[in-house]
């Protein structure tokens, strides 16, 4: 069905889209090149919000009448109009003959809608070119258009033996540079950086992007229920906070509010914050990816209620013992079936430490 040259030029799509990796949230990363007679005519890539679409700028882009020519789109071109008119709409103008799609959008406005509008007016349409990799692009907005939450990176520094800080919670640093300089592209490409109250008033952490310029920083979200934290932490400055609360404490949550500090207060479970309700909080505020940075507590809370859709883990070249912390707190195991099983996506050497992707099964 697809062709060498159709793998080639998807391909190139796909680098493009690559390029707002940082910079497109809360709208897809996608990338779209034209061609003609072979030769790549135009290309471009999701601007930020509220400006051009991939295909937009790629007809803007184009050296010669895109007339006639294909366009390699790494996800359906959207129907509707959002913060910017019909991408299917730009196509049809432009007069493309031929659009090959490499995976269906599945946010529910467009949903094959785009498909259906360019076979309307005559448009050849091929889709599931490369869809894998395409998905791999955007686990966020997949997971928030289809699951009604963002998509959840749990990320520990640890030493071999499994331990992310000494007893009395000094924790810096365990791993090398070159392993937090990889947590800093991590953290750029997420919506939100989510910790709890106790790694704040451990480690005071600020929770930026601070060796990337991408015009933009997380949102840095807070899980207190009791609002235990201090109006001094450093992670308050600049605003650009929120706070996750239980409800019924006015007098503290007035005082964050009049810093300029978003709270919120969200149901209980099992006399904690609902983390559920957190996610489905964060996914109405459009965030698609959500890093946490955070201890045992929080990490294991969001492992056990299946909220944890991948975890990033930075291994050192060292040993802290059985007195030191661990990186996730769950309940004592009786059976070796209620353990927590894991794909392993990749193992990587970073400086002289190890990075393992994997997912909870």
């Amino acid at each position: 069905m697809f062709s060498e040259n159709d793998h080639r030029f998807m391909s190139q799509a796909l680098q493009l889209a690559e390029r707002g990796l940082y910079t497109t949230m809360p709208n897809p990363r996608v990338g779209c090149v034209i061609v003609r007679d072979g030769a790549v005519i135009g290309g471009g890539w999701t601007q930020p919000a509220g400006q051009d679409h991939a295909e937009i700028q790629a007809i803007k882009h184009c050296a010669s009448d895109p007339r006639g020519a294909t366009a390699y789109v790494t996800l359906e071109p959207c129907s509707h109009f959002g913060r910017t008119p019909p991408c299917a709409d730009a196509l049809l103008k432009a007069g493309l003959s031929r659009v090959v799609v490499a995976m269906q959008d599945p946010n529910p406005k467009v949903a094959g809608r785009g498909v259906q509008r360019l076979e309307a007016h005559g448009v050849e349409v091929a889709s599931g070119l490369m869809e894998a990799e395409a998905r791999r692009l955007n686990p966020g907005f997949i997971s928030r258009m289809t699951r009604g939450r963002p998509w959840v990176t749990l990320k520990i520094a640890a030493s071999l033996d499994g331990r992310t800080a000494l007893s009395n919670g000094v924790s810096q640093w365990i791993t090398g540079e070159g392993a937090r300089s990889d947590v800093q592209r991590h953290r750029a490409r997420s919506c939100v950086i989510l910790t709890g109250v106790g790694t704040v008033l451990a480690d005071d952490p600020q929770m930026t992007v601070r060796e990337l310029d991408t015009g933009r920083q997380p949102l840095r979200v807070v899980v207190d229920s009791h609002l235990r934290i201090s109006p001094e932490a450093r992670v308050l400055l600049g605003g650009n906070t929120l706070i996750a609360c239980l409800s019924g404490q006015e007098d503290k949550a007035a005082i964050l509010r009049n810093m300029g500090v978003a709270v919120l207060e969200l149901p209980a479970f099992n006399g904690k914050i609902c983390l559920a309700s957190l996610m489905r909080a964060l996914a109405e505020r459009e965030i698609n990816e959500v890093l946490v940075e955070a201890g045992a507590t929080l990490n294991g809370s969001l492992l056990q209620r299946e909220l944890a859709d991948e975890l990033l883990l930075y291994y050192a070249p060292m040993l802290l013992g059985n007195d030191a912390r661990g990186m996730f707190a769950l309940p004592p195991l009786t059976d070796m079936g209620q353990r927590v099983g894991l794909d392993i996506l990749s193992l990587d050497r970073v400086g002289q430490d190890i990075r393992i992707r994997a997912r909870p099964r």
